[in-house]
């Protein structure tokens, strides 16, 4: 028998080797990280073995949509493998939700359960996106008062699988796409109660049992958007006046159903004040926003995780490839980004903690407002770019079906798409420092972090992209399309600068020659901002493309 290739192995994240519990460490008060670490070390190794083995059989069985029955009656049933329905108990036995709002964690319950999130997303066939959205209908829930909380938010943090319900967040539209005031969806008052009328072009966890819809409501003689809650199925599990029309053919997040929907009188419970729908379903985008690029982070955190293992085990030229130099900066670089992301999401979910126990300063409400979409873009955007420089350094393993690794690179894709594109991105970020609250504040946040950590060259150069972000967005553009144009580099810069300040602070932190090395390789591989040389003719720009 010729040669055999040793086999990858998935290994247990939070006790492959001690970056995610010096994270927990570094980040969590005494009083609490025992508890806390005591429950991810658990939960990490169910999720290299048992969840694994779950996600395999999910994503070997892609949902199916059966329109009709055998006597031609109207169905729309979607139908998916056991093994979706697992992660169902599971993310409701593991408390996936309601870590985040019993708070038994304090101000580090969030921490706690975005680093729980990011070792179950790997494993988890995409069953967090569900999660993602019904953490954000949970969090508009918990801000009612009335019969619409008292009925559902409940629901939404139970701990078991029959009495977990999930949500959907359904706001795409073929007219409109990240431009919701395109909705055609209108809401009718019939009979006292609102109905739902309109076809919903992308919706994910259609198989949820309630959904955040916006929809046309008539306001002081115009149309305006508002929220309403959906009860998707009836006490028989069939769906209330909505039809299916089609499941999506994805690039990848093949386990995950996701639908096209025609609303059809479907009844809605009105969520906040009448023609507010925009304002109250940003608490959900907010959310979301974040578990993606807590769930982008998991991702590339697990690929590290096996390309390290895997350049122990694969010989060639002579030596395996770890002892290769080239290949040894290759990795190096990509981890050092991926440790940046880990500290990203922690830190967000501790601003994210604060602010929802209401604890926060202003400058850290600030911070969070802003860098919560310049997150989802830097990390989305540093998964799809690892990914690919990681299946390639398997070589030709990384292009082969039966490795599971071509998987990792279709699944990367939805994070720079799903809860908007880099570029949607970069203008929230831009709406964000227009406010000269959250710009002066969020300035002021990044200033504290870097007066704590001690003076070096790479501190040096951080607190001078800082200034380049501050300065250089007030002195250099003067007008909206300026700013504009800038507004991807700013976004871009302000995720380069928060991180390595973050990567700068951890590994004072810790004392470990590992932490700081990789400090100084991600700061060496910053580039400065430079607004003034950005191409700002936009006329000129579009006859150029157009030509």
């Amino acid at each position: 028998m010729g040669f055999q290739q040793e086999d990858f192995v998935y290994h247990d994240l939070f006790r492959e080797n001690t970056f995610l519990k010096d994270v927990l460490h570094s980040l969590c008060d005494s009083q609490h990280v025992g508890t806390i670490e005591s429950d991810l070390a658990q939960f990490s190794k169910r999720a290299s073995s048992t969840i694994l083995d779950l996600m395999w059989k999910a994503e070997s069985h892609p949902p199916q949509h059966r329109a009709f029955d055998h006597w031609g009656q109207r169905v729309d049933e979607i139908i998916v493998d056991d093994a979706w329905n697992e992660m169902h108990n599971i993310a409701a036995s593991e408390e996936l939700i309601s870590i985040g709002y019993l708070r038994k964690s304090a101000e580090a319950s969030r921490l706690h359960q975005f680093l729980k999130l990011l070792i179950f997303h790997p494993s988890s066939a995409f069953y967090t996106c569900p999660l993602a959205m019904t953490d954000g209908a949970a969090r508009v829930l918990e801000l009612e008062n009335g019969p619409l909380k008292e009925s559902f938010f409940h629901k939404l943090l139970a701990d078991r699988g029959d009495d977990f319900w999930t949500a959907g967040q359904w706001m795409t539209e073929k007219a409109g796409g990240s431009d919701v005031s395109q909705s055609e969806t209108v809401a009718k008052q019939e009979g006292g109660v609102y109905r739902l009328y309109g076809t919903k072009w992308f919706t994910s966890a259609v198989t949820a049992n309630l959904a955040m819809a916006l929809a046309q409501t008539p306001v002081d003689g115009r149309n305006r958007l508002s929220l309403f809650l959906i009860p998707i199925r009836d006490g028989n599990g069939k769906l209330n006046n909505i039809e299916v029309l089609r499941l999506k053919d994805k690039l990848g997040t093949k386990a995950m159903p996701t639908a096209e929907l025609e609303l059809k009188g479907v009844e809605g419970f009105l969520v906040g004040e009448l023609g507010a729908g925009v304002k109250n379903i940003a608490t959900v985008l907010n959310i979301s926003r974040l578990y993606n690029s807590v769930c982008a982070t998991g991702t590339i955190l697990r690929l590290h995780s096996l390309i390290r293992d895997y350049s122990q085990k694969r010989k060639a030229f002579g030596k395996m490839l770890i002892e290769h130099p080239l290949h040894q900066q290759t990795l190096l670089k990509s981890q050092s980004e991926v440790h940046a992301c880990v500290l990203f999401v922690s830190e967000m979910a501790l601003l994210l903690g604060k602010s929802e126990m209401t604890t926060a300063s202003d400058s850290e409400a600030a911070a969070l407002r802003l860098l919560t979409p310049v997150a989802k873009l830097w990390t989305a955007k540093k998964a799809v770019n690892i990914t690919s420089e990681l299946v390639e350094a398997f070589g030709g393993a990384g292009y082969i079906e039966d490795t599971q690794l071509p998987r990792f690179l279709r699944d990367a894709q939805v994070f720079s798409i799903w809860e908007g594109t880099t570029n949607i991105m970069s203008l929230d970020t831009l709406r964000a420092v227009a406010s000269e609250r959250v710009f002066i504040g969020a300035f002021d946040y990044l200033s504290g972090l870097s007066t704590d950590i001690s003076p070096s060259p790479e501190l040096d150069k951080m607190k001078k992209l800082m200034e380049d972000c501050k300065d250089g967005w007030l002195q250099s553009l003067n007008s909206p399309n300026d700013r504009e144009v800038a507004a991807r580099m700013l976004a871009f810069a302000l995720g380069d600068c928060f991180c390595g300040l973050l990567l700068l602070r951890f590994a004072q932190s810790t004392q470990k020659a590992r932490d700081l090395h990789l400090a100084q390789v991600f700061i060496r591989n910053r580039d400065h901002v430079d607004f003034e040389n950005l191409e700002r003719d936009s006329e000129r720009n579009q006859k150029t493309l157009l030509s």
